[in-house]
């Protein structure tokens, strides 16, 4: 079978940050690497499920919000990807979008996007300061990530 372009990623040398993982026509994929891999050091399913929900919730709230496609958890609970229409968003603007959201979520004071059993099959594990922590973290991670830097590391 052919290898997905996915692992073919050194994750020895892989570090938080934010990088352009792959364009399939006009839909490209950025991954978002909160922990460093190979390491144990991995997002708890809290951690992950809180971030999603305030991610999603205002990406889908952007004025980008008809670019936007998906953004979700990594199997390998090591980051998230973002999937945008790069006819609606250009790369830099993504870019920007992301440092906008996430400085965003890691001060909002809003109650936790979906934390309902109508709302989300497992709701109990959502908690909105986990995710303004992880969130913040992130926002530092890549304040001043640039078009430049969405290259994996050799």
């Amino acid at each position: 079978m052919e290898r997905i372009a996915s692992f073919t990623v050194n994750h020895d040398t892989l570090r938080p940050g934010l990088y352009l993982s792959r364009r399939d026509g006009n839909v490209t994929t950025f991954d978002l690497r909160f922990k460093r891999p190979n390491t144990g050091d991995l997002l708890t399913n809290a951690q992950m499920h809180s971030v999603e929900h305030v991610i999603a919730t205002l990406l889908r709230n952007s004025a980008h919000k008809d670019a936007i496609i998906y953004f979700g958890p990594m199997g390998c609970q090591t980051g998230f990807y973002f999937l945008f229409d790069e006819d609606k968003l250009s790369v830099p603007e993504a870019v920007k979008l992301l440092q906008l959201t996430f400085t965003a979520a890691a001060r909002y004071m809003g109650e936790m996007p979906g934390k309902s059993a109508r709302e989300c099959g497992n709701y109990v594990n959502l908690d909105i300061d986990l995710a303004r922590a992880c969130c913040g973290f992130y926002a530092k991670v890549i304040e001043n990530w640039t078009e430049e830097k969405l290259v994996y590391p050799e």
